[in-house]
């Protein structure tokens, strides 16, 4: 998988790196500005009981 995406992204491994921490940045940033607060009710970690 990660051979097959390295082969579809454009330019000189140093772009290609580059292209890869931009989308890494955006896959957090997506996921910490919509995932995680959808998710945060749900889940509610501060009600666990412990016995």
């Amino acid at each position: 998988m990660y051979a097959a995406l390295w082969r579809l992204l454009p330019g000189p491994w140093w772009l290609r790196v580059f292209i890869l921490i931009v989308l890494v940045a955006a896959v957090l940033c997506g996921l910490f500005w919509y995932v995680f607060p959808w998710l945060s009710p749900i889940i509610a970690p501060g009600e666990v009981d412990v016995e």
